[in-house]
């Protein structure tokens, strides 16, 4: 397989920094005024940094102005734009007409990329934005692999870009108004509640007995019936990059730093793994990547839409949790070297934790199976259990042999 692109999202700077440790190559932020996800926390500021940070790194950051703009947008989006053409993006991802051509007028030379609240799914809207400056399309979750390579075919110098890992919107992304009639908090704005995923009481009635309804219900928990499993394309990227795909986007710049290093870790070393050898679903060490992914929560995995079977599952009714077996515990935030043979972690506790309890320490290179023996405070307080919840920080002794760095997080099974 080819060099492709890895994107990540980014919902804060500590999550940009994260995605770069493990593997991604670029990732997307954006200002919660302008993108689709208003919960992120970045301001002007932190774009700045992290743009500087990434570029040290040699890494690209792509800002998302991806909303459906009213007319109240326009007012601040020259100014916002001007200071970012200061800050120099590698592209804005955007998906409004309007702010298209007040991009072009008013930052022409950064490439534009396009959302994939577009819904572009073929070769002729691929050719329309083309005429209207967009570089790269961020082809919908609907499209095909079939098609997918029919576009390049027919369009060739437009980049494509397709998600590959994360959330699944039970509609076309951008036509679903349930959070806004639910709730008036729109997900064309970055606000949606995922009405999608709420369990819901389902009644028939016949029509000649009116208010006479009859539950229909998927068990005694009720039923959800418009929540989608999560995409999961692991086994495709190396069709995916034979069908002219130039990045693997990732999906959750809400999620966790667990998630986020965890996914990214996890497609980097498939990705790098079939640049040198095969995609035989019997490798040994491709298989082994791909049981990280079942180390998050998720919903179930599904290739969506990708192989053009409509009769493949794409709904878990029973549950909208996201769930696995192993939990996330905390994270490194220090470490010092004592001696040759020992060292000392610094850890931020995320849940419980108890002494000689099996856990794993995962870093952007290696998984550490190993056992803490106690825990001190920053007084030297000995103890058998930390919990998270806290600002406090402790610290535990561990062997060199273990090659713990910072950003390094400690996961455990559930119990």
């Amino acid at each position: 397989m080819k060099r492709i692109e890895l994107l990540a999202p980014a919902g804060s700077l500590k999550k940009l920094k994260i995605a770069f440790a493990y593997g991604a190559d670029a990732v997307y932020i954006g200002l919660p005024a302008y993108s689709l996800r208003a919960k992120t926390d970045f301001d002007l500021k932190d774009i700045k940094i992290g743009i500087d940070y990434a570029h040290q790194l040699g890494k690209k950051v792509y800002i998302t102005i991806n909303i459906f703009a009213h007319n109240r947008h326009f007012k601040l989006l020259p100014n916002y734009l001007k200071k970012i053409k200061e800050f120099k993006p590698d592209a804005i991802i955007l998906a409004d007409p309007g702010v298209l051509a007040v991009v072009k007028r008013i930052i022409p030379e950064i490439p534009v990329h396009l959302s994939t609240q577009m819904n572009t799914l073929n070769y002729e809207a691929v050719k329309f934005w083309q005429d209207q400056g967009v570089e790269r399309v961020i082809l919908g979750r609907e499209t095909s692999l079939v098609d997918i390579v029919e576009i390049h075919k027919k369009v060739p110098k437009v980049e494509l870009e397709i998600f590959v890992h994360g959330s699944m919107c039970m509609s076309y992304s951008g036509r679903c108004y349930l959070s806004a009639w639910f709730n008036k908090r729109s997900a064309n704005l970055g606000m949606c509640t995922q009405s999608c995923r709420w369990n819901y009481n389902v009644y028939l009635e016949e029509p000649k007995r009116p208010g006479e309804m009859i539950p229909v219900e998927q068990d005694e928990n009720g039923t959800y019936i418009m929540n989608s499993k999560d995409l999961n394309l692991m086994n495709h990227l190396e069709s995916l990059s034979k069908a002219g795909i130039v990045s693997f986007k990732i999906e959750g710049r809400t999620k966790s730093i667990y998630y986020l290093a965890t996914v990214i870790r996890a497609y980097r070393q498939a990705m790098d793994l079939l640049i040198v050898e095969n995609s035989d679903p019997k490798n040994k060490k491709l298989k082994e990547i791909k049981s990280e992914l079942n180390k998050i929560d998720n919903r179930g995995y599904t290739t969506g839409f990708l192989l053009g079977d409509e009769n493949n599952s794409r709904q878990e009714f029973k549950t909208s949790k996201a769930m696995s077996d192993w939990e996330f515990v905390g994270e490194v935030v220090g470490v010092e070297k004592l001696n040759s043979s020992r060292q000392t972690i610094t850890l931020k506790a995320h849940n419980s934790l108890d002494s000689n309890e099996n856990i794993e320490i995962l870093t952007p290179r290696d998984v550490y199976k190993i056992k803490f023996k106690e825990f001190f405070t920053e007084n030297g307080k000995s103890l058998d259990k930390i919990r998270g919840g806290t600002a406090e920080l402790y610290y535990v002794e561990v062997s060199t042999k273990y090659d713990i760095v910072n950003m390094s997080l400690i996961r455990k099974i559930k119990a």
